[in-house]
């Protein structure tokens, strides 16, 4: 059985997952644009000896390919903030975007400064880099590139959570998209499993609620069945959207044949 959980507030992970019946959840532990290292949590020992299994997304400010200096150095030290603060409350894994290179360069220069970021991480927490919507000078858009990325980083275990939504609107097919993922880092450790309010190629990075967006709902739920990894939704909404969101995967994984 596929773990299938939500992106939820996160100021009480454990009960916001009792309320959608589940023992997964992804969470942010500060603002998602803020470089500023969370705060202690008073309930950090509580989370971490919870049966929920808490993933946790890093900001969004993070790029630690950035060619600039005032981006990629405090990008490498909030990083290092977050995964301390994710290991106080025993998280399964920390999200983090690919990012994107600027100023003329191309997307591989960006490779070695992520090296660098992980290499100076001393931590066991896994890593996992995301796929992006947009950007012609990102990391880990187009498929291709993450294969070349992983090329530079594979030996240093990164895993990787490939977002439905961000494959869609940047221009990757998601027919044959697991398989493509794994031959490029032979793994996928999450699934963000996200409808898109926008067409293919879009470039927009706008989620939808499962079902009610463009991509085909056969193609989700095959991306969920072939992947075969815990599976997050990041979809608009509170506890009943996201209630009708997971039944809707539910009840399709347990039903729908998979595809020819």
């Amino acid at each position: 059985m596929i773990a299938v959980g939500a992106h939820v507030p996160g100021e009480d992970p454990v009960n916001e997952a009792l309320a959608r019946g589940v023992d997964l959840v992804q969470v942010f532990l500060g603002p998602p644009q803020s470089w500023k290292k969370p705060p202690p949590r008073p309930d950090a020992q509580k989370l971490k000896a919870s049966p929920v299994n808490i993933y946790v997304h890093a900001p969004y400010r993070l790029n630690v390919a950035s060619p600039n200096n005032r981006i990629r150095i405090p990008s490498r030290k909030t990083l290092a903030n977050i995964v301390d603060a994710a290991e106080q409350i025993g998280a399964a894994g920390l999200i983090v975007h690919g990012g994107h290179v600027t100023g003329g360069e191309t997307v591989e220069d960006g490779f070695p400064r992520w090296r660098k970021a992980l290499q100076i991480l001393e931590t066991d927490l896994p890593i996992l880099i995301e796929n992006t919507a947009s950007g012609d000078n990102a990391q880990a858009r187009r498929i291709d590139d993450v294969a070349r990325l992983w090329e530079v980083i594979g030996d240093l275990t990164p895993g990787f959570c490939l977002d439905t939504c961000h494959a869609w609107a940047g221009g990757e097919p998601l027919e044959g998209v697991v398989e493509r993922v794994l031959e490029a880092t032979g793994r996928i450790d999450l699934v963000h499993l996200n409808d898109s309010r926008d067409g293919f190629d879009s470039r927009r990075d706008r989620h939808a609620n499962l079902g009610e967006g463009h991509i085909p709902g056969d193609l989700l739920v095959e991306i969920v069945r072939q992947a075969g990894a815990p599976t997050i939704i990041e979809t608009p909404g509170g506890i009943a959207e996201h209630n009708t969101d997971l039944d809707w995967i539910r009840n399709r994984l347990a039903t729908a044949p998979a595809l020819a």
